[in-house]
């Protein structure tokens, strides 16, 4: 099995997980947009979960709760920036986004569904028999989730809209951190906070593997195409929305993300062998189309 179908396996086994979680809801829009918002999408970060989670011996059938739980988050988090009143995008996923196809009340409700749906996953005993380990995961999504994670991010990329001036490579860096990064690092680091292990080398690997991430993200608002990516393109460019790209340049930019692959396969070192699947993850985020 290639990295890209054992990738698009675990998406499709939470994904399910999800949606057989779903299934017992009333037969409410609501319950039909989460539905919808949950489907598609490559499936990373529940995949660095499980396989973090494999690297310290936890089972998939105990994993997965926290692979969905954050499937969940980041769903409810396109969700919520789709929205007019914050990116305002009418594509996700090649699809129309939920509050298009329904309402933007119902988007935001389904949003705030998902999210709450996260915490009750990770607090389930099936997530981790130690309530400890489970109101770490939880304390530690909410930290990554919250106004000290993604949400402070998305209050920075707002910001950034009507700063006086563009944002510096300081500052781009910090909110991309944030918006992107925080909920990378804590798919990276569940299998160590299920294990009650050191989650530090995960946490070295994961931030730069969340800039490089965003930095590729960049790199495809420029070269990419549309309807491979599923979303608009270029909309930070004709915002005049200072980038990776605009302050390094399209090779700087490249560099630069090559530079964090690197440094994130270093992090994995003490891992040997048995972290492979995770550095090919980082060459992944560099390389793919969407």
């Amino acid at each position: 099995m290639t990295y890209r179908d054992a990738l698009a396996a675990t998406a499709d086994r939470v994904q399910a997980c999800l949606l057989a979680e779903l299934q017992g809801y009333a037969a409410q829009p609501v319950v039909e947009a989460m539905r919808y918002a949950v489907v598609g999408g490559k499936g990373l970060r529940a995949f660095l979960v499980l396989e973090s989670a494999a690297l310290h011996d936890i089972p998939e059938t105990q994993a997965i709760w926290a692979a969905a739980a954050i499937e969940a988050v980041h769903a409810y988090s396109l969700v919520h920036d789709d929205l007019p009143a914050m990116d305002d995008d009418n594509l996700r996923r090649g699809q129309p986004t939920v509050h298009v196809k329904w309402d933007d009340a119902t988007a935001i409700l389904a949003g705030d569904a998902l999210q709450t749906l996260a915490f009750e996953l990770l607090s389930r005993p099936a997530c981790s028999p130690d309530a400890a380990v489970r109101v770490d995961l939880v304390s530690s999504m909410a930290r990554a989730a919250g106004a000290r994670g993604m949400v402070l991010g998305q209050a920075q990329d707002i910001a950034a809209e009507t700063a006086t001036a563009p944002y510096t490579l300081d500052q781009i860096t910090e909110l991309q951190a944030n918006k992107t990064g925080a909920l990378i690092r804590w798919s990276a680091e569940a299998g160590a906070r299920l294990a009650s292990a050191d989650v530090a080398p995960l946490t070295r690997y994961a931030t730069a593997l969340g800039l490089a991430f965003q930095i590729a993200d960049d790199i495809l608002d420029v070269e990419g195409d549309a309807a491979t990516a599923g979303k608009a393109l270029r909309k930070d460019a004709e915002a005049g929305k200072a980038t990776f790209v605009s302050l390094l340049g399209l090779e700087g930019a490249k560099s630069r993300a090559r530079a964090l692959v690197e440094e994130a396969e270093e992090a994995l070192s003490a891992y040997g062998a048995r972290a492979e699947s995770l550095r090919q993850t980082a060459r992944f985020v560099i390389a793919r189309e969407k």
